[in-house]
């Protein structure tokens, strides 16, 4: 009788501990989830205030309608690529950046559309909402580093493909070179 009994508690205890390790790998591929789609909406943020910006710097530099193309084209790239996961979005973000480069380099040429208030104030939200993707990026890398640890620890690993998690989530990498390319307002030389 006591050795049925020290049998049932076993089993309970291993169904437990199961049922732990799922519930935390659930949980942390929730917040992977969610910290994805923090930086989808930033981007969608970001791709909303680019017309704004590039209509701003057509009404200065009218014959620079190549640059005003790759923007658009690279902003359409960036917001698709977001529902084929971060390596694609991280491609189509490097290419966006060089874009940005551009468009900013148009504006240097122009001194009146650096001092237009309006231009100014795209450039705030641009920095700001620039700003905001690294964070989400930051918060995203994190729990994605945070889940591939918790299925690939002992005695996790063990149960993971089992519990049907069967593969490590991919981190967002973005060449740092590349995201620094928006000038923040107080470093604009006017």
């Amino acid at each position: 009788m006591s050795l049925l009994i020290i049998g049932i508690l076993v089993v309970l205890a291993l169904v437990l501990v199961l049922a732990a390790m799922y519930n935390g790998l659930v949980r942390t591929n929730i917040r992977v989830a969610e910290a994805w789609s923090d930086i989808t909406v930033q981007l969608k943020r970001r791709a909303d205030l680019i017309p704004n910006l590039v209509n701003t710097v057509k009404g200065y530099a009218k014959h620079e309608s190549g640059v005003f193309d790759a923007v658009t084209k690279a902003r359409a790239q960036t917001i698709t690529a977001t529902s084929a996961g971060p390596e694609a979005t991280a491609k189509a973000e490097g290419e966006f950046q060089q874009a940005l480069k551009s468009l900013f380099a148009v504006a240097e040429a122009y001194p009146d559309l650096k001092a237009s208030t309006n231009f100014q104030d795209l450039q705030t939200e641009l920095t700001d909402t620039e700003d905001k993707i690294q964070a989400s990026r930051r918060f995203y890398n994190a729990t994605v580093r945070e889940f591939n640890t918790k299925r690939q620890v002992f005695p996790t690993s063990l149960f993971a493909k089992m519990l049907g998690f069967t593969a490590d989530k991919e981190f967002f990498d973005v060449d740092e070179a590349e995201a620094a390319t928006i000038q923040k307002p107080t470093d604009v030389q006017f």
